[in-house]
């Protein structure tokens, strides 16, 4: 057997994990049975914006998939009504139980029926995995009894008694609901097998921070970075105008809940300094957007107002620096303060005086406009200090880095959230870095770096250049992220004229439409376009004006129709999700959650409308995913040292 030094080193460390030739046959003839077993089915979300509990609900029915299974299983044995509560059950099942008790005579013979209904679709879900993947997903103080009736054929004569024993026990002796709880999150865990986040966990919503934490629990899940996700991680890495954007929008949308109680950043400094710089300010420019359900006082109202003037002001200071240290970045036409005639109340754009609706600039030097005051300097250090001293909130950036990228390449698809930044003419647009030209997927290579560097680096020079590229991302004219020629939140606020408020969408936008563009994107990221695809989010798509979410003939997927309800007065809907499964692709749309409360005491789900995109002539199976890849390469590495262990090279270790 000819091996070089470096393969038997290899081969020596692999021996560590299998160390002896039946070890190694073992795990060779469990990877290669995988091969043949169903593709797992994968989940897509995107845009959640905070809102958790229709992303927990949209997660624990998997886009309405079990209930389609449910009914599929049970049409002719069960009522609309009754399979709609085993739903519920199986979504809630810590909550929905005692009520479902509440109407039940005989609650033996009850918990008899639900269990072995239960059982029936748990082994519906988990028959297209492993039995190892089936047992990992057990509770351990089930696991065994669980893993018998899941492959127990009770329909065999000689094992029927053997299988209603089980159960009846489970009833008799008062087990029947941690069963049932154990069965229900089960069959959540294996109705899907990967879950893809497509950007936009944070901002407009008051939950992304529980969001987080359900997401670190999840066994299986890749993120997408937004734009809404990239500020606060900034944030949390320490840049100063990335906390700026942060605390602005949370007060525009009344949303401190996260900020306060989330992630214990006092805001106290900065209501402090608020109080006193704009006291006599109405701030009426900066009235928060409250939503029904809230109620706040007049007074409380009118510091949200006053703290986000204050802190807005703080923003367009900080990232003026970062525009001048940078020039690089082509943003010299967001460096609007210095644009201002602050006798007159006006502000000079393009040749053109624009009058100001609100003339109050208190902290501003007109000699040094980008300048922090004393005051605001001290505010900005304590808010900094908050978010880099903040436990929980660090906890959920460095998963967002580990789990996250720009982008993902997987089973033969592209998942992004924003755009790939092109020009006019379809070609990718480019941006210099240190002399150097980026663009199409070295760029995204590039600047995804450069957000590690901005979080991670210890040397503070690299470390401000990579943070700085981080405020980039969230709102450049060339941010893959972004995906418009500038953010005109300046002008929104101070200026009357519509057309001043305009943020023109980078050329992908209308090119995306196209079948070549959608080909063309693929190729750059080393994907077949011919069976491949691109899974996108960002801007919401408007159904209620015709719009699809399917574009460039199928080859790019949109799935942002609004799952904050922020937007879902424009896209008529309450957002889209996408399936993939060893059939195909199907894409879902829902219709606006009313509330957890509702969906548990009444089985009010969310109504989905499901459409098959893309059915596959033959099933998918293991083998043909990316997956699938990794295991042939495992089993040809265990080959290797299976010869190696029978040539000599290597010596058992039958001790181990």
């Amino acid at each position: 057997m000819d091996i070089s030094p470096s393969q038997l080193k290899y081969l020596q460390l692999l021996a560590q994990q299998y160390p002896t030739i039946q070890a190694a046959s073992t795990e060779i003839i469990n990877l290669s049975a995988k091969l043949h077993l169903p593709k797992g089915t994968e989940h897509f979300i995107s845009d959640i914006h905070g809102e958790y509990e229709a992303f927990s609900h949209v997660l624990k029915n998997s886009s309405g998939s079990i209930k389609r299974k449910i009914d599929e299983m049970f049409a002719n044995s069960l009522t609309e009504r009754e399979r709609r509560d085993l739903a519920t059950l199986i979504y809630y099942p810590r909550r929905k139980l005692p009520l479902l008790l509440e109407q039940v005579e005989d609650q033996t013979e009850w918990f008899r029926l639900i269990l072995f209904r239960l059982i029936k679709v748990c082994r519906s879900v988990s028959s297209k995995y492993a039995l190892s993947t089936v047992r990992a997903a057990l509770p351990p103080n089930y696991a065994e009894i669980l893993e018998e009736l899941l492959h127990q054929q009770e329909n065999i004569s000689n094992r029927l008694a053997y299988y209603e024993s089980i159960i009846n026990t489970i009833v008799d002796i008062g087990q029947s609901s941690a069963f049932i709880v154990a069965l229900a999150e089960v069959i959540q865990r294996l109705a899907i097998n990967r879950l893809h986040i497509i950007g936009d966990i944070y901002d407009r919503g008051p939950g992304a921070h529980i969001i987080m934490d359900e997401l670190m629990e999840h066994p299986a899940v890749d993120i997408q970075w937004g734009n809404h996700d990239i500020v606060w991680m900034g944030a949390a890495a320490g840049n100063e105008a990335c906390m700026a954007n942060v605390i602005r929008i949370c007060l525009r949308y009344s949303n401190m809940e996260i900020l306060e109680n989330g992630y214990a950043i006092s805001l106290l400094p900065l209501a402090s300094f608020a109080l006193d710089v704009y006291r006599d300010d109405p701030c009426a420019l900066f009235k928060p957007k409250t939503n029904q359900d809230e109620e706040f006082t007049d007074n409380e109202i009118q510091l949200m107002a006053r703290m986000q003037k204050a802190i807005a002001i703080i923003q367009f200071k900080l990232e003026g620096q970062i525009i001048q240290r940078r020039p690089h970045y082509n943003m010299e036409d967001r460096l609007l303060l210095d644009k201002i005639d602050y006798d007159k109340g006006v502000i000079f754009l393009n040749g053109q005086a624009y009058e100001l609706l609100d003339k109050n600039f208190p902290t501003i030097d007109p000699d040094d406009p980008y300048a922090l005051n004393e005051d605001e300097q001290n505010v900005i250090n304590r808010l900094r200090s908050s978010f880099i001293n903040s436990n929980k909130l660090q906890q959920h950036v460095r998963f967002l880095f580990s789990k996250g990228s720009l982008y993902l390449v997987h089973n033969g698809n592209l998942l992004f959230h924003g755009c790939i930044a092109m020009n006019d003419d379809g070609s990718f647009m480019a941006l210099k870095l240190r002399g150097q030209e980026y663009a199409g997927k070295v760029y995204m290579d590039r600047v995804e770096r450069l957000a590690r560097q901005g979080y991670f680096d210890q040397d503070p020079e690299r470390k401000l250049y990579g943070q700085d590229a981080i405020w980039y991302l969230w709102s450049g004219g060339r941010s893959p992220l972004f995906g418009k020629d500038k953010m005109a939140t300046f002008e929104r606020y101070f200026l009357a004229e519509k057309e001043t408020h305009t943020e023109i969408k980078n050329p992908y936008y209308h090119l995306r439409d196209k079948r070549g563009t959608a080909r063309k994107i693929l190729a750059e990221f080393g994907l077949d376009p011919a069976t491949s695809h691109i899974v996108n989010g960002h801007v919401p798509v408007e159904v209620k004006h015709g719009e699809s979410p399917i574009k460039a003939k199928g080859k790019l997927l949109v799935i942002d129709g609004g799952m904050s309800k922020a937007y879902q007065a424009k896209t008529g809907i309450a957002g889209y999700t996408l399936i993939y499964n060893s059939y195909g692709l199907l894409l879902a749309s829902h219709e606006p959650f009313v509330s957890t409360q509702k969906a548990i005491e009444e089985g009010i789900d969310i109504h989905s409308k499901t459409e098959i995109l893309e059915q596959n002539r033959s099933r998918i199976y293991v083998e043909d995913t990316d997956l699938g890849q990794d295991i042939i390469k495992r089993i040809t590495d265990l080959k290797s040292l299976l010869k190696a262990y029978r040539a000599g090279l290597i010596k058992e270790d039958i001790d181990s």
